[in-house]
């Protein structure tokens, strides 16, 4: 997150429906939550954001991604594994959206800490957990098994 806790956060949004979008915008204004919201709706878009290239060249770094699975083109799962693969995306937190609990499985080789799944549909305070812990369990990750 930002280094003041009083300055907003980044959060990347990589999500292809509207109604996940709408109900992420919804509570973040619930939570009061200081942060601006970037939203791409394809894998593509989500890596060259992140690598700043092509219309993305002044983005700036998020402080955290959630990201769904299920996108078009590149999907989520490609996303993930070229955010793990590479050193400078890799300390990014990144959370990600399961569509149920028997996704979780094909995640497992990415050892993403356990506060940063969430199922579809979660409510505010689910929401502030998993900005909260998986930013801290990232951090510790990656100064041990990244």
């Amino acid at each position: 997150m930002a280094e003041n806790p009083s300055e907003p956060i980044h959060i990347l949004l990589v999500e292809d429906n509207p109604a996940d979008v709408r109900l992420t915008e919804e509570i973040l204004r619930e939570v009061k939550l200081p942060a601006y919201l970037t939203v791409v709706n394809h894998g593509e878009d989500a890596l060259a954001f992140l690598r700043r290239q092509g219309q993305y060249t002044r983005a700036p770094r998020p402080d955290f991604i959630f990201l769904d699975l299920h996108l078009p083109g590149k999907n989520g799962y490609e996303v993930l594994a070229e955010i793990h693969s590479d050193p400078t995306l890799r300390t990014i937190p990144v959370a990600v959206c399961l569509g149920s609990e028997a996704e979780k499985h094909r995640l497992e080789r990415y050892q993403l800490p356990v506060d940063c799944f969430f199922i579809k549909g979660f409510d505010p305070q689910q929401f502030l957990r998993v900005l909260t812990h998986c930013r801290a369990a990232t951090n510790d990750a990656s100064s041990t098994c990244r």
